[in-house]
């Protein structure tokens, strides 16, 4: 564009008619395009043409993991694990190689706490199913509607699809899909999933030995923070519940969220607070991540933005054959991958991530100047990553910001080797 200019002034006759309609329209492109601010001339949208989406997701709403140790309980009855109809859609478990469905230790501790109703911790719920076939809906608006990016009927070759191998991740992960293609597919749905010892898709502290020793006593602290620790001891009185039970803000918000969206009330006490509890969960979640501690992010999410980062270099590169690369790449992850995630993209709102809530990566390239441009989205609405001028963010800015804290399975290995490392050579 700016080159154009140029050779425009090099040929302007010095007649003053012609330099001031020059001027006048020189006023007019300025006031149409307003430069960005870094001085880059904006971007002709209706030129970019989208490549390829990424979508992380929280499941949809679910019972709670662990119940609060009060007299009154909520009811949570077996009528809530009705599947609705149009929800239903087959789908097939693999590892990440194709081969047969890991074990789950999760669900197998799930499994071991009943609740008062009869359902079992993290479950699913039929109001969660319908948060998920909802933004299934949303999706399919955007790429198949919209924009006529997708098939409108589920196709392998266009969707990668991998969820942390939980059964409530994995049902959420069949009712997006049956909203975002209706129930209609030209070929078999498989989801990936790996084994929970080397999972990445949230931070992975039992197989991360350096993660887990950093974050155990700034959690343990986390507790005893001024502020923190009198809110918790009120909450708790309020509910009558004796200090050393193990509550804490994390479990105090997983009941609550879970209880309001249900419309479930076991205790005023949680109703009341509600609001504090979430931002006390918020405080404590960055006192024991803490941003400024690098290596404790790249270690909590670093593989995932690795893959995230790697997925989109395959479609960049003109060497990736067609079959290596989909136009959609789906990852059915949780709060705690969230929260992590969006600290090191510089867009986290100090809001918990709520159920069926979703961060959205675009690819777009432009088809004159070929250049290549990153839109991101959480919760459906336009975010400006850091390191990045606009919210159209050029791809090569992006990948600046996510370099800082993205790490190759080789890297990760070695930074959770640390500590282990360490303790060998005291002993």
């Amino acid at each position: 564009m700016i080159t154009r200019v140029f050779s425009v002034r090099t040929w302007v006759p010095v007649g003053v008619l012609t330099s001031l309609a020059y001027c006048v329209h020189q006023r007019r492109v300025a006031r149409a395009e307003p430069r960005g601010p870094d001085g880059r001339q904006p971007v002709d949208r209706s030129q970019l043409e989208l490549k390829m989406v990424q979508v992380v997701f929280r499941h949809g709403a679910r019972s709670p993991l662990k119940p609060l140790p009060q007299k009154q309980q909520a009811e949570w009855n077996l009528q809530l694990l009705e599947v609705p109809p149009h929800t239903q859609f087959d789908y097939t478990v693999t590892n990440l190689a194709g081969g047969p469905k890991p074990h789950s230790p999760f669900d197998s501790q799930y499994r071991e706490t009943k609740l008062k109703g009869g359902m079992f911790a993290g479950q699913l719920t039929n109001v969660g199913m319908q948060q998920m076939f909802a933004l299934g809906e949303r999706l399919r608006k955007n790429y198949v509607e919209d924009i006529p990016f997708l098939s409108p009927t589920f196709n392998p070759l266009e969707v990668f699809v991998r969820s942390t191998n939980i059964y409530r991740n994995l049902e959420s992960t069949r009712c997006l899909l049956a909203g975002l293609f209706q129930c209609q597919k030209e070929g078999p749905i498989i989801i990936h999933t790996d084994e929970a010892s080397s999972e990445v898709l949230y931070p992975n502290y039992q197989n991360c030995w350096n993660l887990q020793e950093r974050t155990r006593g700034r959690r343990k602290a986390a507790s005893l923070q001024p502020g923190i620790s009198e809110d918790l001891q009120k909450v708790k009185e309020g509910m009558g519940i004796t200090s050393n039970d193990g509550v804490d803000f994390f479990s105090l918000l997983d009941n609550v969220a879970a209880e309001q969206v249900h419309s479930l009330l076991s205790c005023p006490t949680l109703k009341r607070f509600a609001r504090m509890i979430e931002q006390r969960a918020v405080d404590t979640a960055l006192y024991v991540i803490q941003g400024e501690d690098r290596e404790s992010l790249q270690m909590a999410v670093g593989p995932f933005l690795h893959i995230l980062e790697s997925n989109l270099l395959k479609v960049v590169d003109p060497a990736t054959p067609p079959d290596k690369t989909r136009k959609l790449y789906l990852y059915a992850a949780h709060d705690v991958t969230l929260v992590p995630l969006l600290i090191t993209l510089g867009i986290f709102d100090h809001k918990w991530p709520p159920f069926a809530v979703d961060l959205t990566m675009e690819l777009y390239q432009h088809q004159e100047s070929k250049e290549w441009f990153v839109q991101l989205y959480y919760r459906g609405e336009e975010q400006v990553p850091k390191g990045c001028p606009d919210r159209l963010c050029p791809l090569d800015k992006f990948l600046n910001t996510l370099s800082v804290y993205a790490l190759s399975p080789e890297k990760y290995h070695t930074l959770c080797s640390q500590v282990q490392v360490m303790e060998m050579e005291s002993d």
